[in-house]
């Protein structure tokens, strides 16, 4: 947590939940995201340039 000192505005990560594992879970979700996206993407294709 900090707080700005021109502004006085805190930022806390916590405050947008309750939840304690908030924070902890929005990671688990951004990194199966990013797993399942280059799963995804390895199972494309190769591209074919048609041309120069």
């Amino acid at each position: 947590m900090r707080t700005d000192t021109k502004s006085r505005i805190t930022n806390d990560p916590n405050d947008w939940s309750d939840d304690p594992r908030y924070i902890v879970d929005l990671l688990k979700r951004i990194v199966t995201v990013s797993l399942e996206t280059m799963r995804i993407v390895d199972g494309l294709p190769p591209l074919e340039f048609v041309g120069g």
